[in-house]
Formats: C-alpha cells, structure tokens, sequence
C-alpha cells in the first residue's frame, strides 16, 4: 500500500510526533510510506509552552518529512493536497487531536477523496479537554471529509458516532512507547533527582494543563502523611503561581520536588524508574500517553475515572481506578494501592506489553483501511 502520512514529524516535539515516528517506523516495513509535515503547527502566540521544536538533549525519533501544511495559511492547504495527489498515494493518514486543525487537515483530505484516495484518521480527541462553541461544528465537518477514524478509546469511538454516525471506527488502544530505552536502577534514579530513598514515591508526568488535576492530587498529597513524596515533572502550560501556592501550604512542602520543565527524552527513564506509582488525576480524558510510557517501564498507575483511563487500567489490572475526580478519592486510592501486592500489576502490565505493540496496530489500522476502500 503507498501511504501518505499527514502530521507533525521531527523536529516538533510531544507526544503526538512521537507516536507518529514510532508508527511511521512499523509502517513503512511492509509499505511505501512518505511523511508529510507541518511548515507551522500552531502560531506563537497560541502557543502556551516555550519551544514547539525538540531540545538536542531529546532522543527524538528522526523521520524524513517534507513540511508543507501551515495550519492558518489557506493558500497552503491546496498546495499540500496537490504535492500529495502528485504521489498518488492509496492511503492518506492523518491525526487529530483538536478542532484548532479541522479546517486545514479537512480540507486536504477532502481534495484527496475526490480523487479516489482513501482518508483515514487517528483521532485522539474530538471535543478537547478546554472547549469552545464551534468545537463540535469543527469534528463534525472534519469526519465528514474522512473514510474512517482510528479511536483510541472507547470515549472517542462514542463521540465519533455522536457526531457522524456514518463514519467507521476502528476502536485501537494506545501502543506502547519503546524508545525511551531501559528502566534504571532505583535506587540510583531516586538519588539522581534528589529523592528520600525510604519514601513511597508518587510521580505527576507529562505536560501540566488545568485538566491534568494537578491541584486535586497536591490537595491529596497534603493527606497522606509524611511516608511519602511526590514528583512533578512537566512544563506547565500557563502559569505555575497556583501549585506554588498550594504546595507552599502542604504540612511539608519539601516532601514535593518540582522539575517544572520540558523534560528531554533521555531523562525519562529517571522519573519512572524512581516512581513507585504514576498518578493520572485528571479531570476530563480520553486516552493519555503517559500511561504508555509507565507501561514501558513497568510502573504501575493510579488513575480517575475520566474519560477513556479507566478502560485502559481496569480491565487489564494494570493499576487502581479511584471511585471519583476529587482529592478524597485520590487519597483512598493511593493508600489502597500501598497496602497491595505491587507484583500484580507489574505481571498485569508485562502481559499488556505483548498485546500493545506497534506492530500489531499497524496491521489492524491497515487492514481497516483496505477494507474500506
């Protein structure tokens, strides 16, 4: 199959292009696959992070691509459908993951429909975590320029057929990430970032947004005692002045350490070989990719019952889902979770490893795409 693959690719950074290299990676062992790039993902100013480009620091996963699609620029829209139409491409795959990019990925996909291409999308979320009026107007529009979406969630798959019943949808949980390399030891992991060896260690990882819950999980944290230590780590989306605040109030605010920063890919494996547990307190979810990257190094997660985290630690036994969203259920939970046999969910999550490979979500999405054309 020749498939063109439209996204954002090295050098931006994140989740979503770390996903794409890792995918692009598996696909283009049995097909012909070209990435196609964005020129300018999002404009500065609607921005809230610092850099949208990886550090040299990062072990960013290279792919070839060629940066042709500029998000607010129209002119470029219809240039990037004809560089694409000129490849003749069977498959055209895409990602989406807010409606900010409906009308510039919509519109190249509508132009290859017409010409017989067969579109796919990866859909992360439809109605974002912080949501405007023209949300749902934007995904409606854009699923219907598609052939078929992949959902990562049972949440998404639900809002796919809210939103345009007639498009099919291929339900794919979230691979897991493997170019992170090996854990560490942990006792060396704890003493590299300045931890008490003897504390119970929780971990906040990932990007800090207002609906990750961060302040629901530092109003729990205040509850457990001083058996245990909590460490965030992530650049904050907005400011930080909040959690200052409230870590500043905590019994002990010394048993919290901050690493509030883009954290580059090589120092991943320290933060979740130090973690006992990752907690995930977010307020509103569809799938999130840092569990992925706790199953990778075998840490277990706690998480509420947002959105599509709960079908993704449930199920599988791969860690506890709190009774609620708030600070009480999150405390009830993690001191649950410290009474318990952690080699349970550490076998649960080793058995998830084999099934969540990106080998196998390549063929899956593939041969859905076949079947639709």
């Amino acid at each position: 199959m020749k498939i063109a693959y439209l996204s954002v690719f090295y050098p931006f950074r994140g989740g979503i292009a770390q996903f794409n290299a890792n995918l692009f990676r598996e696909l283009e062992k049995s097909h012909q696959v070209k990435a196609y790039n964005f020129s300018r993902q999002y404009p500065s100013f609607l921005f809230p992070g610092k850099t949208q480009h990886v550090h040299k620091e990062d072990n960013a996963v290279f792919v070839s691509s060629e940066p042709v699609l500029d998000s607010i620029n129209p002119f470029s829209y219809r240039r990037t459908a004809r560089r694409i139409l000129k490849e003749q491409p069977d498959l055209l795959l895409m990602r989406y993951w807010m409606p900010f990019f409906a009308p510039s990925l919509g519109s190249v996909a509508r132009k290859l429909r017409k010409k017989g291409c067969t579109v796919v999308s990866i859909v992360d979320n439809l109605i974002p975590h912080e949501r405007n009026f023209m949300d749902k107007q934007l995904s409606g529009w854009f699923l219907k320029q598609t052939d078929g979406c992949v959902a990562m969630s049972q949440s998404v798959k639900d809002d796919i057929t809210v939103l345009c019943p007639r498009v099919p949808c291929l339900l794919k949980p979230h691979p897991l990430y493997d170019h992170f390399g090996n854990p560490e030891d942990a006792a060396s992991a704890k003493a590299k970032l300045g931890l008490d060896p003897e504390c119970r260690t929780l971990l906040f990882f990932g990007f800090i947004r207002d609906y990750k819950g961060l302040d629901l999980l530092l109003e729990s944290f205040g509850e457990l005692g001083d058996r245990y230590q909590l460490v965030i780590a992530g650049e904050s989306y907005g400011s930080f002045a909040k959690y200052e605040e409230a870590i500043k109030k905590l019994p002990n605010p010394a048993a919290v350490k901050v690493f509030n920063r883009y954290i580059a890919d090589v120092e991943v494996p320290a933060f979740f070989s130090a973690a006992d547990v990752c907690v995930l307190p977010y307020k509103t979810a569809t799938q999130s990719g840092i569990t992925a990257m706790a199953y990778h190094f075998e840490v277990p997660v706690i998480v509420t019952p947002a959105g599509g985290l709960a079908e993704a630690v449930e199920g599988p036994g791969t860690g506890l889902v709190a009774p609620g969203t708030d600070p009480c259920s999150l405390t009830l939970s993690i001191r649950k979770y410290f009474s318990m046999d952690r080699s349970v969910f550490v076998e649960n999550i080793r058995k998830v490893k084999s099934e969540l490979s990106w080998e196998q979500f390549a063929k899956d999405l593939t041969a859905f795409a076949s079947d639709l054309t």
